[in-house]
């Protein structure tokens, strides 16, 4: 398969079937390209808009044959209305210094990485990764990309996101965070802080990767509203999805 572009064109790859990362006994596919040369960012902007995620130089989405669960999910930044939890967590969190860093690992973001991959997700791939892995994970990126920086008022790194632009909106990566300061639900600051800098930039939306109804680590994603999942090639509303998919809200 490929896509017709202006310059070079594109192909697209199918992955080899894998166990599913989200639902217990169900398999996966991913259908994939590279992003490269001087069209890259623009082709990263228009996949995007159409359910793909990045990771390295590749934009893939799920192309499962029997499992459409996973929903690419963003929200709408200009109209974000927090629940009484989420600003809880922006008034427990305002003590903290925010920077937005350019795409270089550095040790001690490693050093907290690591840390997180153990306490969270120890028998996953990420809990071998190299410092060589992990700055490929930041730095080979052919897009405007971002690392933001969640400091602590002593100065200690409280946690990380790596972030993409995108022509409409920013993208949120990969997060990972101090998990000893699990009280202060800094995944959620997180995506608050992406939120409030996606209005002061004046992008409609705040990308948030897929979002699986079955799947409980996946439900924070659907507490920020109002928010838009791409279902039949159409973004639509959250809770009209779920009204017409008869899926449970969580």
């Amino acid at each position: 398969m490929s896509f017709k572009s202006p310059r070079r064109p594109h192909f697209f790859y199918t992955t080899a079937p894998l166990p599913c990362p989200y639902v217990q006994g169900r398999t996966e596919r991913k259908v994939v390209t590279e992003l490269a040369g001087v069209s890259a960012e623009s082709l990263h902007d228009r996949l995007s808009r159409g359910g793909f995620r990045r990771s390295h130089n590749i934009a893939y989405a799920p192309v499962c044959p029997s499992c459409n669960a996973c929903l690419p999910i963003r929200i709408r930044a200009q109209d974000f209305m927090p629940n009484k939890t989420q600003r809880k967590v922006a008034r427990l969190n305002a003590d903290l210094t925010v920077q937005e860093m350019p795409p270089r690992a550095t040790a001690e973001q490693y050093q907290l990485f690591q840390v997180y991959q153990q306490m969270r997700h120890g028998d996953g791939d990420m809990a071998a990764m190299s410092f060589y892995d992990y700055r490929a994970m930041i730095e080979d990126t052919p897009i405007e990309t971002s690392v933001i920086e969640f400091r602590l008022p002593d100065g200690r790194l409280a946690g990380a996101c790596l972030t993409d632009r995108v022509g409409d909106g920013l993208s949120a990566v990969y997060s990972f965070f101090d998990t000893t300061l699990d009280p202060r639900s800094l995944g959620t600051y997180a995506i608050i802080w992406l939120v409030q800098r996606a209005v002061e930039l004046g992008l409609p939306h705040v990308y948030l990767g897929y979002w699986v109804a079955e799947s409980r680590k996946m439900a924070y994603k659907a507490k920020f509203r109002p928010s838009e999942v791409l279902r039949g090639g159409q973004w639509v509303g959250l809770g009209e999805t779920l009204k017409v998919g008869a899926l449970v809200e969580v």
